[in-house]
C-alpha cells in the first residue's frame, strides 16, 4: 500500500518543482498536494491499524506521515496565501528526521536504497527549510529543479520498479551506490547551472505569493 502511495509523491513532487519552475499556477498546484496529503496520511494510518504492532510495519508508516503533513500544509498555504515560515520550518524537522529514518534503513531494515533515497529526501526538505523558512530566493531554481528530478529519482520510479517487481531483482547495494552517486553528480551540476544566469524573474513560492528574484 504504501508503494502505492510513493507513486503520486513523485507526481506532486514533479508538480511542485514545476510550481517553483514558475510553469504551474500555485494554487492549481495546491489541489493536487491536498490530494496527496490527504492519500499519504489515510495510508499510514491504516498500515499501523492493520498491522498487528510489527515494529517495522509502523516505523514505514510513521515515515510517511511526515510527507503527508507537508502536502497539506502546503496545499492548505497556497490556497489561503498563508506566509511560509510554518512549512519552512516544519520542513527543517523533516530533514533531520530523515536521517534517522536513513539509519534506520541502513541498519535495521537492510534496505540500502532506501538508506539513499531517505538521505536525497533530507537534502530536499532542507532546501525547502532554506527557501520558505529563511526566504532564501536565490535558491528557488535549484530547489524547483531538485525537486523535479526527485519526484522520478526517488519516488515515481522507484515505487513502479517495487509494484512490478523489478526493483527486488538489482542488487540492492548496487541500486545504492548508483542512487549516491548519481545524486551528488546531477545535484553538484545544477548548482552552477541554476545560478549562471545571474539574475532570473520571481518564481512564484509555494505560499502563492512571488519569490524574490533568483541571484
Amino acid at each position: 500500500m504504501g508503494d502505492v502511495g510513493l507513486l503520486y509523491v513523485g507526481a506532486v513532487l514533479f508538480i511542485n518543482g514545476l510550481m517553483l519552475l514558475g510553469k504551474v499556477d500555485a494554487r492549481a498546484a495546491a489541489i493536487f498536494n491536498l490530494f496527496v496529503g490527504a492519500l499519504q496520511v489515510i495510508t499510514p494510518i491504516v498500515l499501523i491499524i492493520t498491522s498487528g504492532g510489527r515494529p517495522d510495519v509502523v516505523l514505514g508508516a510513521s515515515g510517511i506521515l511526515l510527507f503527508g503533513f507537508t502536502y497539506l500544509y502546503v496545499g492548505i498555504g497556497l490556497l489561503g496565501g498563508f506566509d511560509t515560515t510554518g512549512v519552512g520550518y516544519f520542513s527543517l524537522f523533516v530533514a533531520i528526521m530523515a536521517l534517522g529514518y536513513s539509519f534506520a534503513n541502513f541498519r535495521l531494515l537492510d534496505n540500502k536504497p532506501f538508506g539513499v533515497i531517505w538521505l536525497y529526501w533530507s537534502f530536499l526538505w532542507l532546501l525547502f527549510f532554506l527557501l520558505l523558512g529563511l526566504k532564501r530566493g536565490h535558491l528557488t531554481a535549484y530547489t524547483g529543479w531538485v525537486t523535479a528530478i526527485e519526484g522520478w529519482v526517488t519516488a515515481a520510479i522507484p515505487s513502479f520498479l517495487v509494484l512490478t517487481g523489478y526493483w527486488q531483482r538489482w542488487n540492492q547495494t548496487v541500486l545504492a551506490v548508483i542512487l549516491a552517486v548519481f545524486g551528488v553528480v546531477v545535484f553538484g551540476l545544477l548548482w552552477p547551472l541554476t545560478r549562471k544566469g545571474g539574475t532570473t524573474p520571481a518564481r512564484t513560492d509555494p505560499a502563492g505569493g512571488e519569490t524574490t528574484a533568483a541571484r
